[in-house]
């Protein structure tokens, strides 16, 4: 089939690549975000997949908006069979959707109708959720709510971040696009309703949303550190300025120390933090206008005082 590939960020990049390394369709454009300003000069930086389509010789198309006229004439112009799409970032408006005359084709990283939404694989994170996976399905103007064609499934392991966890249905996501797009144009596959029931919804995830709440039990804690690692990025405040944080880790010890949300305390080789219950041990902190370090590193530095807390 003659495609037009639309996504931006590094989880799009492997589906591009499988479509770019097969015999059976041609990928005649790519579509994705604008160039953004990145890095301490602030230059214009291409995203992810305009750069492999630069580097494969492919168009590439950067609408600010899908719903311009000149993009769409662009489009009619290119006559595509399909637009797979992966994480492109704007909402596509029917004028657009009814060019290719087999549809969009969305790679949706959950098992739909669960985690509709911008967020899918950190809610799957701070939900505990034990099984996640990726959908393609047919790109309609509702949120996800398309009927579908396959998924793949992927555990979720106990230690897994988001990115860890987008890095892994990356892979399998883009095969499963493959196998996807091939059944379209063998014409052996044909989307399925989704389910009514188990719908839940996955909005962005800001970073207010990151900020650690220490009241919490100790393995919420760690879901929502793991689930905004490494975007947007977990964070509490000590003494006034933002700390970033990482992954931490349970405690194990037969008779932890007792400690009030948010309270630290500093040992040679670990620093711990209160929780509603058991005490967390920090891993990684990233100060401000610094590079990330360990905790303890960062404790001797900070000299920190007993009582004092994370907030």
């Amino acid at each position: 089939m003659k495609l037009v590939f639309a996504g931006t960020p590094e989880p799009a990049v492997p589906s591009l690549r499988a479509l770019l390394e097969s015999p059976r369709h041609e990928v005649a454009a790519v579509v994705t975000r604008p160039d953004a300003p990145a890095g301490r000069g602030r230059k214009l930086v291409r995203s992810p997949v305009g750069a492999l389509a630069d580097e494969a010789g492919i168009p590439v198309l950067t609408p600010r908006r899908p719903s311009d006229p000149d993009f769409l004439a662009h489009l009619g112009e290119l006559a595509p069979d399909c637009c797979p799409v992966v994480a492109y970032g704007a909402l596509v408006p029917r004028a657009a959707l009814d060019i290719p005359r087999r549809g969009w084709v969305n790679l949706h990283f959950s098992l739909l109708p669960a985690w509709r939404g911008a967020a899918p694989v950190q809610a799957a994170v701070r939900h505990g959720d034990e099984v996640t996976g990726a959908t393609t399905f047919l790109l309609e103007e509702g949120l996800d709510t398309g009927p579908t064609f396959g998924v793949v499934t992927e555990t979720v392991r106990p230690t897994d971040t988001s990115g860890d966890l987008l890095d892994r249905l990356a892979t399998s996501g883009a095969a499963l696009l493959l196998a996807t797009m091939d059944g379209i144009a063998a014409g052996t596959l044909r989307p399925q309703p989704q389910p009514s029931d188990g719908v839940s919804h996955a909005p962005k995830v800001t970073t207010a949303d990151a900020r650690v709440e220490w009241a919490l039990p100790p393995l919420a804690v760690d879901r929502l550190i793991r689930s905004v690692t490494p975007e947007p990025g977990a964070w509490s405040t000590f003494r006034g300025d933002r700390l970033g944080l990482g992954p931490a880790a349970p405690v194990t010890d037969a008779e932890p120390p007792v400690l009030k949300p948010g309270e630290l305390h500093v040992e040679k080789r670990r620093v711990l933090v209160g929780t509603a219950t058991a005490p967390l041990q920090l891993g990684e902190v990233l100060p401000v206008g610094k590079r990330a370090m360990p905790a303890p590193d960062w404790a001797r530095g900070a000299r920190i005082e007993p009582g004092e807390l994370l907030t």
